[in-house]
């Protein structure tokens, strides 16, 4: 007995297959054009054109992770040094301080670098939507991560969808389905 469950695809949500990056880039231009900005973008490989087409210019939400990481790395780095110093004082003498900046410095570098690199990969796990248990259907095309470019299109009514049907196709979709796919 197999396996197999049908998923019905998601209500109000269009997909399109582009081969080429560049009829993508102008598909996504047209949407945001139109006042589509409900999409999800799936690319087979990072490319700086989407990035900036779906982010309009502003940068990675992931650098907040990094800076947070690493503001928390360096100033838990530097209390972990200083307490440790503090409960287990030694004689220290010429009156030097107890808790000295610059002999904890290392590993209050190490702690900044350490923390900022796993909150970076936190950040971007959390921003990739990894792992990617509740994927919309559309979005599990295995061409998508082959060779070809996908866009799919949420929250569109009837009338919308016939629009963005017409959208895509003009834009060089090698394949557009979803909500009624009749449309020419």
């Amino acid at each position: 007995m197999s396996n197999i469950v049908y998923v019905p695809p998601t209500p109000g949500a269009v997909k399109s297959v582009f081969p080429h990056l560049d009829c993508l880039i102008e598909a996504i231009d047209q949407l945001k054009q139109a006042g589509y900005t409900n999409f999800v973008v799936t690319s087979p490989l990072p490319r700086h054109e989407i990035e900036e087409q779906v982010y309009e210019g502003r940068p990675s939400p992931v650098r907040w992770f990094t800076l947070f990481g690493a503001l928390f790395g360096g100033s838990s780095g530097f209390l972990v040094t200083s307490l440790t110093h503090a409960n287990w004082p030694m004689i220290i003498p010429a009156g030097k301080p107890l808790v000295s900046v610059p002999a904890f410095i290392v590993l209050t570098f190490e702690a900044t670098i350490l923390y900022g690199s796993l909150f970076t990969l936190l950040g971007l796990l959390y921003h990739c939507r990894l792992p990617a248990n509740d994927l919309q259907i559309e979005l599990q095309d295995p061409r998508f991560s082959d060779d070809v470019f996908g866009l799919v299109v949420n929250g569109l009514g009837a009338k919308d969808s016939a629009k963005v049907h017409r959208i895509l196709r003009d834009s060089g979709a090698a394949e557009v389905s979803g909500m009624e796919d009749d449309h020419a």
